[in-house]
């Protein structure tokens, strides 16, 4: 495994692209800090750079050096979800513009184990984490399910064996700083 995430984190500090599992699905990723990268995956994807992407993080540190303020709530969603969830919080920074929306927020999941953790930490940055797929496309849930188009429009592939994922896509809530709660996705 650590031979894999040395060569992710190669790629990914290059500005490349890596196909690797995720905690959910087989997702497309850069480093979410280097808006050229970024722009690679929205033109892999042919996807509206309007369309903000989720990111993950490995750890609490790694949250607070990317959202302005952490709203209470979110750390509790965070200890309690037993599925890989995702959280838009209102006010990104410290990442590359085109990753961030409109409004200035930023979907982030807390990635808890497996491969995806190991790599997020000792890459210590965010990773883009977009399914593997060109936009308006089904999500393929499984690696047999990826197209020949984006397997070879990345710059590495991880291993198949390294994917623990549960093959289906996260749960998505909004917070607000005041406690408003939005459920986009279950």
């Amino acid at each position: 495994m650590i031979n894999e995430i040395n060569k992710c984190i190669e790629v990914l500090k290059s500005g490349g692209l890596i196909l690797y599992p995720t905690d959910t699905v087989w997702g497309i990723g850069c480093d979410a800090t280097n808006e050229e990268a970024v722009k690679k995956i929205y033109e892999l994807k042919q996807r509206n750079d309007s369309k903000s992407m989720i990111v993950i993080i490995a750890n609490d540190a790694m949250l607070n050096k990317h959202v302005v303020e952490v709203p209470d709530l979110a750390w509790d969603i965070i200890d309690i979800s037993d599925k890989p969830t995702t959280i838009i919080y209102p006010k990104a920074k410290n990442l590359a513009k085109n990753v961030i929306a409109e409004d200035g927020s930023i979907g982030i999941r807390m990635v808890k184990e497996g491969f995806c953790n190991q790599l997020v930490y000792k890459f210590n940055k965010p990773i883009v984490s977009t399914s593997a797929n060109v936009s308006d496309f089904p999500t393929p849930l499984y690696f047999q399910e990826i197209s020949n188009k984006i397997i070879d429009s990345v710059d590495y592939v991880v291993d198949q064996k390294f994917d623990s994922g549960n093959h289906q896509s996260s749960s998505i809530i909004q917070l607000g700083l005041s406690g408003e709660i939005r459920i986009i996705r279950k």
